[in-house]
């Protein structure tokens, strides 16, 4: 087994590193926040009051944090600290400029390193299904497998450096677009007194059949499990959809691909948080939707 230190213990990276506990490696955990290294300390994850503590020792350091500021605040002390040949994981989504600049910091010093952004929410992450886009060497990602395998149920090698981030904001570019187009249909059909479980089971075995509809269905009832029918509470938040349609549209401008759905998304998330959506469900853009077709 192997001894881990994680820094960033928040809503996924709390879970994930109570499931690598569960898989038998030894971790060693840091966050701003003292609560949260309460509840990590009772999931058998050893506390730690620095990030110099928590690495000391380590074999493999992963983070999980929330932009790529902080990843790069993070890594530089990291390198500074650790010593060369620490495998570094970072897990957070970041742009991918970012996370070009984390692998070079680690190269220099010597550190193999992966970009491994995850998909799944806080549901996957605290189940241990999580989904991992993974970029960086193939004999990296080989020897690390087991470490992702002990917090996901589905490993995907994506390609080199910076593979993972690229494939992460392409899938939750299709995520935001396709939650509101199933929103839409779901407003429409409203209108035309559809009843919402006749529209499901069409579009479901039909041509408009997608994940937004089929696992996150953003009406209730349909699919017991979706955020709808827990008064939209997240799940994946409108602030984290948000932050990653604006990835997406950044990459797109810097890689001069032409994405007007995705831009369109990017606007009306926007609109979704500053309307005080920010902390419910991404899927309850929904309501905003309603509410500006004047339904019910």
């Amino acid at each position: 087994m192997t001894s881990i230190g994680f820094i960033g213990l928040g809503h996924m990276g709390g879970p994930m590193a109570a499931n690598l506990v569960k898989a038998g490696h030894t971790v060693r955990g840091f966050d701003l926040s003292p609560p949260l290294l309460d509840e990590a300390r009772d999931k058998g994850v050893t506390p730690c009051s620095s990030l110099a503590e928590t690495v000391e020792g380590v074999d493999t350091v992963i983070t999980m944090l929330p932009a790529g500021k902080h990843v790069l605040s993070v890594w530089q002390e990291l390198v500074a600290t650790v010593p060369s040949a620490t495998l570094l994981i970072d897990c957070s989504t970041i742009d991918i400029d970012s996370a070009r600049k984390a692998h070079a910091m680690a190269s220099e010093k010597g550190c193999p390193s992966l970009d491994a952004p995850v998909s799944g929410g806080t549901g996957g992450a605290a189940a241990g299904t999580l989904t991992f886009m993974i970029g960086g060497d193939q004999s990296v990602f080989t020897k690390a497998t087991p470490i992702f395998e002990a917090m996901g149920k589905r490993i995907i090698h994506c390609g080199d450096a910076t593979a993972g981030q690229a494939a992460k904001i392409c899938n939750n570019m299709i995520l935001g677009i396709s939650m509101i187009a199933v929103g839409e249909a779901f407003v429409l059909g409203e209108k035309l007194g559809l009843s919402h479980q006749a529209l499901y089971d069409v579009a479901s075995v039909s041509s408009g059949q997608c994940w937004s509809l089929t696992t996150y269905c953003p009406v209730p009832g349909p699919v017991p499990a979706s955020p709808a029918n827990n008064d939209y509470k997240p799940g994946f938040a409108g602030a984290l959809m948000l932050k990653d349609l604006k990835l997406s549209q950044e990459a797109a401008e810097t890689a001069g691909a032409t994405t007007p759905l995705g831009a369109k998304a990017a606007e009306l998330y926007q609109l979704f948080n500053e309307l005080g959506n920010a902390d419910k469900d991404f899927s309850g853009i929904i309501n905003m939707l309603r509410e500006k077709s004047g339904a019910a």
